[in-house]
């Protein structure tokens, strides 16, 4: 493997780096490897970081199981032992690297500690910080945001409240709101203080 082909991988693991959740610069990882041409002289490589791209999607729409995490370790090491070329054993070596901090068992359990999987968290209006100057509602394309603006004088407002099955958790929302009151919510946390 020649110089150039050595400093892509630890350009693809920086930029997989800007991420904060692990299972997400996993993935990042993963489908950056497979976008690039392999050689096939090796089943690891080709077979494994495909099966890996599938459990590591699972495990980000919330669908993962100990079983996922258990063939992600299992493909990763057998990587290191068997794939031919430096970057597949890099590959595997980052994932296993990732999978060290915890993080996917974390997501197993129900939460993404970094907040950044989707399928764990809920953008949630904090009632007395809004101000209900409607500037979150303008903003959301998919008409998730309901409530009244308020205007001087008058009383009985309908408040500001996001409509979870039509929020894509875009962030537009949180962008624009002036006093911080848009709030990313780990939703098994929000159900265990609610249940």
């Amino acid at each position: 493997m020649s110089e150039h082909e050595e400093l892509k991988v630890e350009d693809i693991k920086k930029e997989a780096e800007e991420k904060h959740c692990p299972v997400q610069r996993s993935l990042y990882y993963i489908e950056k490897f497979l976008s690039e041409p392999m050689c096939g002289k090796c089943f690891p490589c080709s077979f494994g970081t495909y099966e890996s791209k599938i459990r590591l999607k699972d495990i980000i729409s919330g669908k993962g199981t100990d079983a996922d995490i258990f063939a992600l370790k299992r493909i990763a090491t057998m990587m290191i032992e068997s794939s031919r070329c430096k970057k597949g054993k890099d590959t595997a070596k980052f994932i296993l690297e990732w999978m060290n901090t915890g993080v996917f068992n974390e997501h197993i359990e129900g939460r993404c500690p970094d907040k950044e999987c989707l399928a764990y968290i809920e953008y949630r209006i904090i009632p007395d910080k809004c101000t209900m100057c409607g500037e979150c509602q303008v903003v959301c394309k998919f008409n998730a945001i309901i409530g009244e603006k308020k205007k001087p004088y008058l009383s009985g407002y309908l408040p500001f409240e996001i409509r979870q099955k039509r929020c894509t958790k875009c962030g537009e929302c949180i962008k624009v709101c002036p006093t911080e009151a848009i709030e990313i919510v780990d939703i098994k946390e929000r159900l265990a203080v609610s249940g």
